[in-house]
């Protein structure tokens, strides 16, 4: 099944077999909705994955299965880049690496370029029901875009590269979930990938390789590294399969142009 979407200003086309939908997709949908029929109340669901996994795309993905899957309940994706900082703060602060005072745009996308205490008082006003506002991070724009959009569903899919992150500050989100996923994959597939998206945002190449190499890449051995135990844990592997990490067959998933 060919699914098309724009995330986060950029055009995506992701390709996800029949196989995959029944047998991990819509097993997972009914999971969570009998999590939050037992509940009686909107349940969380936090989605973590280093850059480049592909869990922008595969959260809005199950928000489209979730409209014909999850009759009577609405799923609403939205991602925590909306947190990120301003590129003004960015470029007028300072962040020390080896030693160094470098610009936090140098490092954009880390944890330190984040705002936390933000996301955590809209996880905590999330959880309570009713209406929320949620920031949308624009790549093209290179800003998060304030209250872009409303929440009102049943079961909100949160997807973030740090959101299951084992550090201090960040290990406290996992206690307002309901439910947590963890998608990964090979390091070198993912470079692949990060290159390619900002690629897509009109960077040249050798720029694109050196910001993933400097900045991307110390982001993903951290979230390879140091991502806590989820309730279900995905893989990513080479010709792009996604498969439970309990090592069964993985059903054929190929994403093109993957902006995650």
């Amino acid at each position: 099944m060919e699914y098309s979407a724009k995330i986060n200003g950029i055009d995506v086309t992701a390709q996800y077999s029949e196989q995959s939908i029944r047998d991990l997709l819509i097993p997972l949908l009914e999971r969570l909705s009998a999590l939050q029929a037992e509940k009686g109340s909107r349940i969380l669901v936090l989605l973590a994955a280093p850059p480049g996994a592909g869990k922008s795309t595969l959260v809005s993905f199950l928000e489209y299965l979730a409209k014909d899957a999850l009759p009577g309940q609405k799923l609403q994706a939205v991602g925590m880049d909306g947190f990120h900082r301003r590129q003004e703060y960015l470029l007028s602060h300072t962040f020390p690496v080896d030693g160094k005072e470098i610009p936090m745009v140098k490092i954009k996308g880390a944890p330190a370029t984040f705002d936390l205490e933000s996301l955590q008082r809209k996880l905590a006003e999330l959880t309570q029901g009713g209406v929320c506002t949620w920031p949308r991070y624009d790549r093209l724009l290179h800003n998060p875009v304030e209250d872009a959009v409303a929440i009102d569903a049943d079961i909100v899919l949160l997807e973030g590269n740090y959101l299951l992150l084992d550090l201090d500050g960040w290990r406290d989100l996992a206690a307002y979930a309901d439910y947590t996923i963890s998608l990964t994959a090979d390091e070198g597939l993912l470079r692949e990938r990060l290159i390619a998206r900002r690629i897509a945002t009109g960077v040249r190449r050798e720029d694109a390789v050196s910001f993933v190499d400097f900045s991307d890449m110390a982001n993903v051995r951290l979230c390879l590294e140091k991502t806590g135990k989820a309730d279900l844990e995905l893989v990513i592997s080479q010709d792009g399969g996604i498969f439970r990490r309990s090592g069964e067959k993985p059903p054929r998933h190929t994403m093109k142009g993957d902006k995650a």
